[in-house]
């Protein structure tokens, strides 16, 4: 298979930093998320400006700083699916990026799990392709693994309850059949994703601190699939606290004194 064929060589013939140039002062410690409706409701809440933009082929992505007590933080809306959300983060990265967190929905594989529900992963199933460029090929990957303490005692004492768990990745939003569902849950997955495994191997492969929550939209555990709050514009007042949390942590984990 040729997702075995890993070569642990650092330098390609295109890199980042061959066409990004770092950015003095860029904020450490990053913050994205993938629902425009969310992102856009956050950037409203805080001191913010545009710092610089990256590109897709197709679209700009305009970098935010918002700044928090004298704190700065990145933060943008992410592109959806592995690839490109990972040559975007690539792009950070190269500007200066250290420290990233990653928040956005995720569809249950556990009909029990409660719509907008924080979960947090331990390790992402693979069924992706772009995690395969940065590390060497395995079933899953170990997410979280270096601040689940840490994550785990801030939701304690946040008072907000959360699951632990495993997350399926895959790049086949349309492909997520019955037959392989059950398998993965089978495996131990309790939902499912698009970009995790992905930005897991990246980070481990550029040596970057990545820690990812979700908060559970769609349900995949039914005999006929249950949108429930997946649309941008559905439970936004809960998705805001979901995203000031996600500030929260992010300030606890990466921004200590």
């Amino acid at each position: 298979m040729i997702l075995t064929e890993f070569d642990t060589t650092k330098k390609a013939i295109i890199n980042p930093e061959d066409v990004i140039e770092p950015i003095e002062d860029f904020p450490q410690t990053v913050i994205t998320c993938f629902a425009r409706e969310t992102f856009k409701r956050l950037l409203q809440q805080f001191s913010n400006q545009v710092l610089t933009t990256t590109t897709m082929a197709n679209m700009e992505i305009p970098i935010y700083v918002l700044t928090m007590k004298g704190t700065r933080i990145g933060f943008f809306n992410s592109y959806v699916g592995a690839a490109g959300c990972v040559a975007v983060l690539e792009d950070l990265i190269a500007m200066g990026m250290k420290n990233l967190l990653v928040f956005g929905t995720c569809g249950v594989l556990d009909a029990t799990i409660e719509e907008t529900s924080i979960i947090i992963p331990r390790s992402a199933i693979r069924d992706e392709g772009t995690s395969y460029h940065y590390l060497k090929a395995s079933r899953e990957v170990a997410v979280n693994q270096a601040f689940l303490s840490e994550m785990t005692t801030f939701l304690d004492k946040e008072k907000i309850s959360y699951q632990l768990g495993k997350v399926w990745t895959t790049d086949g939003i349309y492909r997520e059949t019955a037959t392989k569902m059950k398998q993965r849950k089978t495996e131990g997955a309790i939902c499912v994703d698009m970009e995790c495994s992905a930005i897991a191997a990246m980070s481990q492969f550029r040596g970057i601190n990545h820690v990812q929550l979700f908060y559970s939209a769609d349900n995949l555990d039914t005999e006929v699939w249950d949108e429930r709050s997946l649309s941008n514009h559905t439970d936004l007042e809960r998705k805001d606290k979901i995203g000031q949390l996600a500030i929260k942590l992010a300030l606890t984990l990466f921004e200590k004194e």
